[in-house]
């Protein structure tokens, strides 16, 4: 038996290697430079924190590359090396953030009229993700902070 869980480890250890080289060799041809990089993280930060995006439930990579005047591939490269996010996860995270703030600061909206505020259109999707970024439900996280003040 312990003889197969080592074989196993060592079979799973090298999966991760082979996945690591991928994600590397991924974007080894993309040509994106640092200073590009940079600029292209400004505008994704800008068109999210300011012109609030993800407020649209339906907005798409390409509509955020549209929006910002970028190449897909390369936004697309750099949320996931420069923000270690992936699209839909970096959406969520602005989503969860405005709903942690509507939440507390207007006690009257439902739960769900904060859900689609946000941007999410399903209810299942918007509470995975809020337990996901603060470990508790959207009406306990309403809850818990009224107590506290």
């Amino acid at each position: 038996m312990k003889e197969i869980f080592q074989i196993f480890l060592s079979n799973r250890s090298i999966r991760f290697s082979e996945d690591e080289n991928a994600s590397v060799q991924k974007y080894e041809k993309s040509g994106l430079t640092m200073e590009e990089a940079l600029r292209i993280k400004d505008k994704v930060e800008i068109a999210l924190r300011i012109d609030k995006l993800y407020r649209n439930s339906t907005l798409g990579l390409n509509d955020l590359s549209y929006h910002i005047q970028e190449d897909r591939y390369k936004v697309s490269q750099v949320l996931n090396e420069y923000l270690q996010k992936n699209f839909y996860g970096l959406l969520n995270h602005y989503r969860i953030e405005e709903a942690k703030e509507l939440l507390l600061a207007q006690p009257f909206l439902s739960v769900k009229a904060v859900m689609y505020e946000v941007g999410f259109n399903s209810k299942t999707s918007f509470y995975s993700a809020f337990k996901k970024e603060t470990g508790l439900r959207p009406s306990d996280y309403r809850g818990m902070e009224a107590y506290a003040s």
